[in-house]
């Protein structure tokens, strides 16, 4: 449940504002499910599989850093996250928008740099 989670999370804000896997999925694997970075970014990779992370998946794969199962998960979420952020972010003003994100990105740097 809460791999299904962190892709519905990664999703909304993906469609609230653009970002991808590394600034979401890849720290909540580190945080949340105490993954290795290389098998959160492999993970995080293979849930955003196609087409941009295809390669870069594989070789993760082969070497032994990808937890299918979760990478499944987490992309189910991505789908319906994605469209619900997309819903959210065309109702904000722009401001407001920029601003969230701004602290967004400040949340995430304090607590990763915190856990470090």
């Amino acid at each position: 449940m809460e791999f299904l989670a962190i892709g519905l999370l990664a999703g909304l804000l993906s469609g609230l504002f653009g970002i991808g896997g590394g600034v979401v999925i890849v720290p909540a694997l580190m945080l949340i499910a105490k993954m290795k970075p290389q098998t959160s970014v492999g993970t995080s990779l293979a849930a955003l599989l196609l087409p941009v992370g295809a390669l870069g998946a594989w070789h993760y794969y082969r070497n032994g850093f990808v937890s299918v199962r979760v990478a499944l998960l987490i992309a189910l979420g991505l789908v319906f996250g994605a469209w619900l952020g997309a819903v959210v972010a065309v109702k904000l003003p722009p401001r407001e928008l920029q601003r969230a994100f701004a602290i967004f990105l400040g949340v995430v740097a304090v607590h990763l740099w915190m856990k470090a």
